[in-house]
């Protein structure tokens, strides 16, 4: 098999439902377009059967380049994995595996790339999802935008189509809470938006929680914005303001109304505010020092156990992300 020109990275958990469908819809893909693709598949710990089609269609077809990670270790780096393994000289394609992002969609992502473009990024015109989910991510994406530091183009998740040289920038990038799509935007280069209607789950659940979801933001708000730490020192001013003006009130009805609040009410009160503003300001200061913590123990991202490229089966030997790779042939297709 000649290099991948295009490189289709699709992280799986659990999708042994929707597997079939993901393989016949991209297979029909690449054997449409006559540029040289392989489709890099992430298996990202699954306990169903998704890891033994894996390894079935891979030992099969040579154009299918399969990752197994040792463990669960989430979507982001899931696909940190794929995009690090894909082998592409000009572009990775990068979709989820529940085809919710329609591989279709591969040459007008192209095109647009043909026009001089590094990134190609999808934008959800419309999305079929629960009411709360919706809501969610509209509210999500608009204040990530309007806190950020880095512009971070409205109601785009993953998908998307990057170039070479911004998928080596990505994979040099060590960071352990991974934002992908705020560290797309962050490379910069030349990049567009290109509108879509996402679709509904072709099979099987969700396997993104609301607290995985929640974690996602999380990353997305502390990676790249300077506004909780900065909120601190306002909700800080804020607090002492309100504190003043309370003790002049209670002054002025002091002297001029010969009355004064009673104390228990009174140091009810401080001790709310100032309570709740302290707790607030340790939670927001504990989440950067979270992620100072987890990073200065310089582990590795993940770990791949084995590899299946060209049908060839590679077995890690205690390797990892950080690792110069040793590999041993195990099985040929």
């Amino acid at each position: 098999m000649p290099s991948p020109q295009i490189s289709i990275v699709a992280p799986l958990y659990n999708e042994s439902e929707s597997f079939p469908h993901l393989v016949q819809r991209l297979t029909q893909l690449m054997d449409s377009l006559p540029l040289p693709i392989e489709v890099v598949l992430v298996d990202d710990g699954s306990r169903d059967t998704t890891a033994f089609q894996m390894r079935q269609i891979a030992l099969t077809d040579p154009r299918y380049h399969c990752v197994f990670l040792s463990r669960n270790h989430g979507h982001q780096l899931a696909l940190t994995a794929g995009l690090a393994a894909a082998r592409a000289t000009e572009a990775l394609f990068i979709i989820d595996g529940d085809l919710q992002d329609p591989p279709e969609l591969l040459p007008d992502f192209y095109q647009k790339m043909q026009e001089g473009y590094d990134v190609v990024y999808a934008v959800r015109r419309k999305r079929k999802e629960n009411f709360i989910k919706k809501t969610g991510y509209f509210l999500f994406y608009r204040l990530l935008k309007s806190i950020s530091y880095v512009d971070i183009p409205l109601d785009s998740g993953d998908f998307a189509l990057i170039s070479r040289r911004v998928a080596d920038v990505l994979n040099q990038m060590p960071e352990e809470s991974r934002f992908l799509r705020g560290m797309r935007s962050w490379v910069g280069f030349k990049q567009t938006g290109f509108e879509y209607e996402r679709s509904e789950r072709v099979a099987g659940e969700s396997k993104y929680s609301f607290k995985q979801l929640f974690g996602l933001a999380y990353n997305g708000i502390f990676n790249f914005s300077e506004f909780p730490i900065k909120f601190m020192t306002r909700a800080g001013g804020v607090a002492i303001g309100i504190a003043l003006i309370y003790f002049v009130i209670v002054i002025v009805k002091k002297l001029f109304f010969a009355g004064i609040i009673e104390g228990f009410t009174a140091l009810l009160f401080v001790i709310i505010l100032f309570s709740g503003v302290q707790l607030m300001s340790l939670g927001i200061i504990g989440e950067y020092v979270l992620r100072i913590f987890f990073q200065s123990k310089g582990r590795p991202l993940y770990v791949v156990k084995e590899e299946i490229i060209e049908s060839t089966v590679y077995s890690r030997q205690g390797s990892t992300s950080n690792d110069v790779l040793h590999y041993h042939s195990t099985a040929n297709g």
